[in-house]
Formats: C-alpha cells, structure tokens, sequence
C-alpha cells in the first residue's frame, strides 16, 4: 500500500473542482479500486446490522446500522460450512467484490457463500449524522475489529451456522491488515486470513514508499529514474528562482505559484506531481489499469518531447488531463474540515486514523528521485490544522507505539495467516514480507503491484501471480481440513518465493 494517501472542497467553482480533483487524487491510493466485473445485483443482497457504538464501554447503549453484503450463489452447506468474509477497508464497500475477484473462484470450489463487510464511518455505515471530531472518537481499528468478531457472532446465530462452521477472512491494504488482526484477537471466531498487501507495523515518516515507487521506475530502465530525478531537481530550482518558465502554466496549476507559494502550498505541489508516480506503481497494471509505470517510463526516455523537465510535464498531462493541479495547502485543509457524510468520501476519516494510530506519511526526507519538498512536517500539521492543535507529533507518535505495541508490528503473533505482497507494491515495507513462522506464510510475488493476487484472473497475468492464488486457495484448504498440508506450507519465505518462481511454468490445478 502507499500509506497514502487523501483529501476535500472550496470558496469558487474552479477551486471546488479542483479540490475534488485532488481529494480524488489521495482518496484512490488509499481503498482498492474494485475489479472491473459485470454485476449482476440480482445475486446480492444489501441487509443490515445492528451494532453497538463503543464495544470498550458498558454504560454506552447507543447502537447504528452496519450494511453488509452477501451473495449466497457458491454456498453449499453438503460439502463444508465454511462462511468467506470480506472486511471493508477505508472506503465504502464494492458491490464489484460480491461478484468478482480470485476469492470468487475459491468460493466456488470451498462452496462458501461471501459476505462484505462495511467498515464504521465508510460509505453507507455511519453511527452519526456527521464527521465532528467527537464522532470521530468512535473510529478505530479496535472498534472495527470488534464490529467484525460481534458480527460474526450475530451471523452464527442468525443463519443458524453450526458450531462447525468455518469463517475464512480476505482483507487488502488496509482491510488486509484488519484481517490478520481479526485472527489474531479472534482465533476461535476465524479460521484463517487471506491478508493482501496488509501494513503491520505503523510508522510516522515513511520515505520507503516513494523509494519503492523509484526501484519501479528502475525496472524499466536507470535512463528513466535518472530523467524524473532530472527533472524534480529542475522544478525545485524554478520554483525556488523562478524565470522564463511558467510552471503555472507547463503543469496547469490551478493558481498562479508566483502569488500563491507559501512552503506548505510547495509542499503540496510537490506531492502532487510526485502522486503520478505514486499512484500508477502502486496499483500497476492492476486489473486493466489504464496507466503503468511502463506508460509513464516510455515518456520519460523520449527525448522527442524535449528535455527531462518537459517529459515530466507530459506524465503530469497524461495522469490529470485537462483538470488544473490544486496545489493549495489551505485548500487541502479547508476540505477536510468539512464535517458532510458523502457514501463515497472517506478522506476526512482515513486521515484522522493515520493521525491516530498509524502516521505511515510518505514523506522525501531521505535522499531519493523526486526532491526534498514533502517532508513529514507537512503531513502532521495537515492533524493539527484539520483536527485541532492536541493532534500534534508528539501526539501521533504516542499513538503509532501504542498501535505497535498492541499489534506487535511485524512481529505479531498468529497462526492461519497467508500474508501476500508484491514487488513493486510500495506498501510491502510496511508488511510482512519474509517470516520464520510456517504457520502463517509469507508470499512476496516479483513484478506485481498492490492487492494484485485478489483481482480475478487474466491471460495477461505474471505465471508468479497465478501461482501465489494457486497457494492461497491451497492454503485456504489446509486450514478448513480439506487439503493436506504438504511441504509448502512449512517452508520458509525465501522457499515460497522460489518455488512460486520455478513451478509457474508447471500444470496446476486451477480453482
């Protein structure tokens, strides 16, 4: 995952629109883009469930709705009572999901019906009419994760679930990290977790991401890396002397930076260009997705467009079409301070997490390709000046150490796991990416990109990728008792890998 990444609205038409654009923008790093799959929503049924407020405090009776999904199409209880449960992230739950993804292929041969699970305060499941800071106190891991174990408890019941019955856990990025925690707190309740691209250990700065980002950029060629780093050295150069460049006008920013250029509205500049890469290598060829670091890197090494600063202005074309750039700091601000509840917003709650356990800011502070300007300064005052002045660093780094010591970062403790990341997925040095414990492997795919294992299947597929489904569904029967256990399974991670490697060219039983 890239921590990232995020934000909100304004006083003009020009600057609301641009603001979107750049809510957009942050909002798409952070929740998965759902699989692009027909949907029948005849197969899916929306319901609700009544949840409490605050699992932490008895005296609180207060209760809200939690939608959920379900699509009962594979289930068939003759085989095995085994219940699949998607954990909603940081974003409102996909009706996509219910229908398509690999987990729709285990299902099928496990038959297991799924279940989508939306998290509090994301798309239609809000205990409040708004997102004041003191709602927002109602929002953490730990409350969701003891929504998903009530939940569970509640479904076993409701459909009269045997005590046999066997609920597996998928989560990615976010969700992914959920899921593995739900194990851990939870093993009598789940039976396994499907943990893609999850970030264990919480962080305040973090650069890796952005250095992630530049060893994508390197797979293509080093003439590509050394071009955007050519690049950003010569924006930093105009935008601390301007001269005969308009940067106003050769990356269409919204404002004219020879008025509007505060360090924090450089900061945001910054970042947005740096977002581009950000953004297409964390989700790289995801899916069908549009762009790929290849795209932008065939850009970047032709010199047809004319020097590397001009090549950089052709990505920053190809990524934003004709919207302006919002690059104002106050913007960013002003739109987050907006308490409205929009099914589809989600960045007002999701920064308030990362100012409360998880920081995880992708800061430039160490020495990488696009410049010094972003430090993580800029990421914590966005806490204070959002969320009031008690949201300051010292703050925030009190609250990762106490998410690490509750979780235990990359050293948690739990079996049944199958942790999964891939290579180019800037978020995997936040993840499990290598372990000792055969109980809950690790698989690290070369040449993928975030939650890439749980998109469906297509010919356009790394032999790796299929391979790593191949033992996840594997996996998934070990733990409901169907499979055998094999040698896989107890190898280390640095044997997974190889494995996936060599026997992706070998016959495999498909799901």
């Amino acid at each position: 995952m890239k921590l990232y990444i995020t934000i909100l609205i304004f006083l003009s038409v020009s600057q609301v629109l641009s603001s979107r654009a750049f809510l957009r923008r942050h909002t798409q790093r952070y929740s998965i883009p759902p699989p692009k799959v027909a949907v029948s929503r005849a197969e899916v049924n929306t319901r609700y469930f009544t949840q409490r407020l605050d699992h932490f405090d008895p005296s609180n009776t207060n209760v809200w709705s939690q939608r959920y999904y379900v699509n009962a199409e594979f289930f068939n209880a003759t085989e095995n009572e085994v219940i699949f449960l998607m954990i909603g992230g940081e974003g409102e739950a996909s009706v996509e999901w219910m229908t398509g993804g690999a987990w729709i292929e285990t299902a099928t041969r496990y038959g297991a019906p799924l279940i989508q699970l939306e998290h509090r305060f994301y798309g239609a499941s809000h205990p409040f009419e708004d997102l004041s800071v003191e709602n927002l106190r109602f929002l953490s891991s730990r409350q969701a994760l003891e929504d998903t174990a009530t939940f569970i408890n509640g479904m076993n019941q409701g459909y009269n679930f045997t005590k046999d019955a066997k609920w597996i856990v998928f989560g990615g990025s976010y969700s992914g990290s959920l899921a593995a925690w739900l194990r851990q707190k939870f093993p009598h309740l789940v039976q396994g977790a499907m943990s893609a691209s999850g970030p264990l250990f919480a962080q305040l700065d973090f650069p890796e991401y952005l250095q992630v980002v530049a060893k994508d950029l390197a797979s293509y060629s080093q003439e590509c890396v050394d071009t955007v780093k050519t690049a950003f050295i010569r924006l930093e150069e105009l935008v601390d002397n301007p001269g005969e460049l308009n940067i106003t006008s050769l990356f269409n920013l919204c404002d004219d930076i020879e008025e509007v250029n505060t360090e924090a509205d450089i900061s945001t500049l910054f970042e947005a260009v740096s977002d581009v890469f950000a953004y297409v290598a964390q989700y790289n060829k995801n899916n069908g997705r549009p762009i790929s670091v290849d795209d932008l890197c065939d850009i970047l090494v032709n010199e047809t467009y004319g020097d590397e600063l001009q090549r950089l202005v052709e990505v920053n074309k190809l990524f934003y079409g004709s919207s302006c750039v919002d690059y104002r700091y106050q913007n960013v601000v002003d739109g987050m301070l907006d308490v409205t509840i929009t099914v589809s917003g989600n960045m007002r709650q999701w920064y308030y997490q990362t100012c409360t356990e998880y920081g995880w800011y992708q800061s430039t502070s160490q020495e990488q390709v696009f410049g010094n300007k972003t430090h993580v300064e800029y990421y914590t005052n966005i806490c204070k000046d959002v969320y009031g002045t008690d949201f300051n660093s010292s703050y925030i780094s009190g609250q990762i150490g106490e998410t690490n010591t509750h979780y235990g970062g990359y050293d948690v403790d739990v079996r049944n796991v199958v942790f999964v990341h891939g290579s180019f997925d800037p978020w995997s040095p936040m993840g499990l990416t290598n372990t000792t414990n055969p109980d809950s492997p690790v698989i690290f795919i070369e040449g993928t990109a975030h939650c890439s294992n749980m998109y469906p299947s297509s010919e356009n597929d790394l032999p790796q990728l299929n391979t790593a489904r191949e033992e996840v569904d594997r996996l998934i029967g070990v733990w409901l008792g169907v499979e055998t256990s094999g040698v896989s399974s107890h190898f280390t991670t640095s044997i997974i890998n190889i494995l996936l490697l060599i026997t992706s060219s070998l016959i495999i039983s498909k799901f």
